[in-house]
């Protein structure tokens, strides 16, 4: 009986340690977004939202291409780990633009979300363009990268709009899981004093 409950402390220790972390991020402050790449106006908006009281609005500003608005970076991965991202997005154009996916790129440096290093690839729905809908998508870590920026990838003409809203991040404990603000994240330095304390 004595060794079934340390085998069974041991499991349960063992789980914790493997736990995933999470980060939920609605746009209730003044910040909306880490980064971009292609011309795009971000801003806070109070309608539509999804939840709460304020969204993201994303204006397409380009002449051409996809623009892309950086919503979150996961840094301090390893070759095969996984990390899943999702968020609300807005749009009443079905099979039209302007509509939007959850995307990905590799991205090595830490203290540099625009040193590029190759795409992540991403979701290929676009949405039904029928006001909010979730878009998802789980990531593999590829040999040789340490970071994920994940990105609102807009399609649309300039002057169009979409709104994102509620985004969660999971990545393996370890990583540093950072959005706008930066306050919600929990550096791997806090999650060790974290579980150290228990």
């Amino acid at each position: 009986m004595k060794n079934l409950l340390v085998i069974s402390l041991l499991l349960a220790v063992a789980q914790f340690a493997a736990a995933d972390i999470s980060v939920n991020y609605g746009w209730e402050g003044t910040e909306t977004i880490l980064g971009n790449y292609g011309d795009i106006i971000a801003t806070i908006d109070t309608d539509p939202v999804h939840g709460d009281s304020q969204s993201l609005k994303l204006v397409d500003d380009a002449e051409s291409g996809t623009p892309q608005a950086f919503v979150g970076w996961v840094v301090g991965l390893s070759d095969g780990d996984q990390v899943t991202a999702s968020f609300w997005r807005y749009d009443v154009t079905p099979t039209a633009s302007p509509s939007s996916r959850i995307w990905g790129s590799w991205c090595d440096d830490p203290d540099d979300i625009t040193a590029f290093a190759g795409t992540a690839g991403g979701q290929s729905d676009y949405g039904p363009g029928e006001g909010w809908d979730k878009a998802e998508y789980t990531w593999t870590v590829e040999a040789g990268h340490s970071g994920l920026v994940i990105q609102a990838r807009t399609y649309s003409s300039p002057g169009d709009t979409v709104w994102i809203d509620d985004m969660t991040i999971t990545a393996p404990d370890g990583a540093e899981i950072r959005t706008p603000d930066y306050s919600m994240a929990l550096s791997p330095d806090t999650w060790a004093a974290i579980k150290a304390t228990f």
